[in-house]
């Protein structure tokens, strides 16, 4: 596809991508919970549930420096094709073994490939999409996946969350982001690659937007690894705990779009830090409302939207700073971020769960949200 018919219908070209990322909310929806709630089933500690979790992570950061180069040289569908296939292999291998230590090297695997589908799709909005609607498509785009993993959890009500069903179920979803790209095989934008240039340069160039995207992954994986087990710790029975993650991901359909003409109309530094600070309060609030109330839903709803925009709006800014080759670099090292704040996130707040309980998890989580909302405050110091 040429440039100029990119910029010339920026929405048609975004249609296909759009799709293929409620795909992939759907899929990881159903998948998320899966490995968290059956370690917990078979006993084992909440710091072994974050490690193997947060395997997935390691695949996606040990890859994930290569996918810009690799989508340049193979194009953006060709690459997704081959990612997706080989995932979904790897999640019916999962019903082979219940091992946590095949599991954590199943899930280093579905991290390499995993990471690929997620990265491109986001480069492609970012190289397609104009200035003036960049906080907009990216809350659309955040929105719909968060459509996804909404109605994940719901699936699991069918499909049960232990056995070989949902595993398999997981698969053929996985192959349903297929769909809307293969028409575009030839025609998706092409993403150019700059050889040699360092992640750290654009980290250090953006230090904002990039620490947004890891506060953002470390509370975002940290809920989707430990809502369910804190449900089920509080009384909660495991279904009734997964659909604690559609909440959390409901709020975000609501919330994204607003939070979006929000970042096209105000200063994004300013909207980074309402999100942050208010996520802060709202995972405070979590250890003091009884699991068993009403109440509880309405602080993951909250908590799950605003939280999910400081993703879109980190995107925004990221958008903003950079072009051509720089996008694509800067969107990889976004989102690995992102991974590495699961990483840290997952096994620090099972390590703060096994200690003091079910209240470490909004503690935890408080401290890195306000340090985040510090951030962005000393950044609207600055000019521009």
């Amino acid at each position: 596809m040429s440039p100029s018919s990119t910029t010339a219908n920026p929405w048609r070209t975004l249609l296909p991508v759009f799709l293929a990322c409620a795909a992939i909310g759907l899929q990881a929806g159903v998948a998320l919970p899966l490995v968290p709630l059956a370690l917990e089933r078979q006993g084992a500690d909440k710091i072994t549930i974050g490690v193997v979790s947060a395997a997935w992570g390691i695949g996606m950061l040990a890859f994930g420096a290569r996918i810009p180069q690799l989508a340049a040289r193979f194009g953006a569908v060709p690459l997704i094709v081959v990612s997706v296939v080989t995932g979904a292999a790897i999640t019916v291998a999962y019903i082979f073994t219940s091992s946590p230590l095949a599991w954590f090297i199943l899930s280093l695997l579905h991290g390499i490939t995993g990471g690929v589908p997620w990265v491109v799709s986001e480069i492609w909005m970012n190289v397609v999409v104009d200035e003036k609607s960049r906080g907009r498509v990216m809350g659309f785009y955040a929105m719909l996946v968060a459509l996804g993993l909404a109605l994940g959890p719901l699936i699991l009500q069918v499909t049960g969350v232990y056995g070989p069903v949902p595993f398999l179920t997981c698969a053929a979803l996985t192959l349903l982001v297929l769909v809307p790209l293969l028409p575009y095989w030839k025609r998706a934008p092409a993403i150019e690659h700059t050889a040699g240039s360092g992640f750290s340069i654009v980290v250090l160039a953006a230090p904002l937007a990039m620490f947004a995207g890891l506060v953002c992954g470390l509370g975002e994986q940290v809920a989707f690894s430990f809502l369910p087990v804190y449900a089920v710790g509080a009384g909660v029975p495991a279904e009734t705990g997964a659909l604690w993650l559609s909440a959390f991901v409901l709020g975000n359909v609501i919330l994204q779009w607003p939070i979006g003409w929000m970042a096209d109309h105000y200063d994004r530094r300013a909207v980074l830090a309402g999100c942050t600070l208010a996520s802060a309060v709202l995972v405070g609030l979590l250890p003091l409302v009884p699991a068993q109330s009403p109440a509880v839903i309405g602080v993951v709803l909250l908590w799950g939207g605003i939280s999910f925009a400081i993703y879109p709006v980190g995107l925004a800014l990221l958008g903003r700073r950079f072009r051509g080759g720089d996008i694509a670099r800067a969107n990889t090292a976004f989102s690995m971020l992102y991974i590495l704040g699961g990483m840290i996130g997952r096994p620090l707040v099972g390590a703060a769960m096994d200690a003091i309980g079910e209240p470490g998890l909004g503690w935890t989580l408080a401290v890195f949200y306000f340090a985040a909302t510090v951030a962005a405050l000393l950044a609207l110091r600055r000019r521009g």
